[in-house]
Formats: structure tokens, C-alpha cells, sequence
């Protein structure tokens, strides 16, 4: 009877060695991790190998600007006069002929910079206390003289401005009115000034043109 006891015993021992043996063998499982592991790995090198490709690009981009300064300071000195640095007056000139009064149109610069001005001036009657325009703008003497004309702080541009006389006109065609001044538009200019003179009388019909103006030219070089 021990014999036949002693048997199961060492069947169960052998049974318990073998599943020790079949758990070591398992145990080779962990060692695909580190596989996997290292596949994940590889995500972030590329995508920071890619960063500093995009990064580089920055600098080009950014030194686009720089050429602004460069083309600012270029149109610095000497720029075309604005409106809102020029004064305008009505000047004697040479008084003109039969039919009409010769003036200078005055420019004067009363910036604090030099500037320039070249070509005609916009003139136009104005009137009705609003600065309502009145007939039609001047005529340009196109073959006058229209230097560009370089203005220090305080300096006078003139152009010759020839003004019919209105009541030379038959009054249907004239429709005559009392002025209060001209609308002055500088050379290249959409801002106007104002200069006031109360001493014509302005047409209202367009069909009377009574304004024709030459060129811009420094003080005392006006022809007329």
C-alpha cells in the first residue's frame, strides 16, 4: 500500500516542476515591448527633425521689411509742398491787357522743411459765403514756362493767372456774380486752399470762361 501511495506523489511533483518549466518559457512575452517601444520612439525624431526645416524659413520672411526704411527715407527730402504747408495770396502782376486783369498767384511755403512744387495750379471761382465753385475752372497756358520750383521754409512760388473782365460778356451768357475768392488746387494736390479776393465778379454760366493760368515759377521770374 506505500508503494502504490509513493507513485501519485511523484506524478504530482513532475506535474508542478513541468508547469514551472512552461512558465519560464512564457516569460519571453515581455521581450517584444521593448519593440514596440522603440517603433513609438521614432515619432517625435522625425516630426523634430522636421521643426528646425520649418523654423530656418523664419529669418527670410522677416528681413522682407528691411526695405521699407530704405524706400521711406528716400521720399524724405524735398517731397512734392502738401496743401497744408502752403499759404496762397493774390499778388499784383502786370496788369494785363484790354479785356482783362493779369495777377500772380501766390504760393507760399510756410512748412518747416524745403519742399517743391511743378506745373499749373487748379483755379476756380468761389462764392455764396460757402465756397461754392462758381463757372468753370481756369484753362492751363500749357506753352508757359513750369519749372520744378524748390521752396525754402518761407519761400513764394507765383503763377501768372489772367482774369477776363466779366461784364465784357452779354449777361445771359455771363450770368455775372459777385466772387468771394479762388479755390486753389497745388500741383498733384486733391486737398484745396482758399485765397481770399473780393475784387472780381465771377461768371456763373460755364460757357464764360474767364480764368486761364501759366505755370509755376519762382518769385520775381514771372514773364507777365
Amino acid at each position: 500500500m506505500h508503494r502504490s501511495t509513493a507513485a501519485p506523489v511523484l506524478l504530482a511533483t513532475t506535474g508542478i516542476v513541468l508547469a514551472l518549466a512552461l512558465s519560464g518559457c512564457s516569460s519571453g512575452g515581455p521581450d517584444t515591448a521593448p519593440t514596440a517601444t522603440r517603433t513609438v520612439t521614432a515619432v517625435p525624431t522625425t516630426g523634430s527633425s522636421a521643426a528646425p526645416s520649418v523654423g530656418s524659413s523664419a529669418p527670410s520672411t522677416a528681413s522682407t521689411p528691411t526695405a521699407a526704411p530704405s524706400s521711406t527715407g528716400g521720399t524724405a527730402a524735398g517731397g512734392r509742398c502738401d496743401t497744408g504747408s502752403l499759404a496762397g495770396s493774390i499778388e499784383s502782376g502786370s496788369g494785363g491787357a484790354a479785356g482783362s486783369t493779369s495777377v500772380h498767384l501766390a504760393l507760399r511755403n510756410t512748412g518747416s522743411s524745403t519742399c517743391t512744387l511743378q506745373g499749373w495750379p487748379g483755379v476756380s471761382f468761389v462764392g455764396r459765403g460757402d465756397g461754392s465753385q462758381i463757372g468753370a475752372a481756369a484753362s492751363r497756358a500749357t506753352s508757359s514756362p513750369h519749372p520744378t520750383v524748390t521752396l525754402a521754409p518761407g519761400a513764394v512760388a507765383v503763377a501768372p493767372l489772367q482774369v477776363a473782365t466779366a461784364a465784357d460778356y452779354p449777361t445771359d451768357k455771363c450770368q455775372p456774380v459777385a466772387a468771394d475768392g479762388f479755390r486753389v488746387y497745388p500741383p498733384g494736390s486733391k486737398q484745396s486752399l482758399f485765397v481770399r479776393d473780393t475784387d472780381f465778379t465771377a461768371c456763373r454760366s460755364e460757357d464764360a470762361g474767364l480764368l486761364n493760368v501759366s505755370g509755376l515759377v519762382p518769385e520775381g521770374q514771372a514773364a507777365e
